[in-house]
């Protein structure tokens, strides 16, 4: 953890509706928008029944611009009227991390 410093993560946790028409090109979108933006350092994604995606940020200012982005903000309205039966965010400050890999 040699120069470690501490970072945010925002964990978005979500069941969807039957009705996902533009779905999967608007999470396309957002991702590539996020990539661009000041302070983004990563995202991960995983999806069952209950789809889970951490996207991280150096800074809790960098997450609050995210938010007000314009074109997320359409996808967050859109999320809420078609896409999401539930959805929960989490903000979180990570202070430490490890990993393991066979590589």
């Amino acid at each position: 953890m040699k120069n470690f410093k501490p970072y945010y993560a925002v964990i978005f946790t979500s069941t969807q509706t039957e009705i996902n028409t533009g779905y999967a090109e608007m999470a396309n979108k957002m991702e590539t928008l996020a990539k661009q933006q000041k302070g983004y350092i990563g995202m991960d994604s995983a999806k069952n029944e209950v789809g889970i995606t951490i996207s991280y940020w150096e800074s809790l200012e960098a997450i609050k611009n995210w938010k007000a982005n314009s074109q997320h903000l359409l996808a967050q309205q859109k999320g809420r009227e078609q896409w999401y039966n539930w959805y929960n965010v989490r903000i979180c400050k990570v202070e430490r991390e490890y990993e393991f890999s066979l590589d």
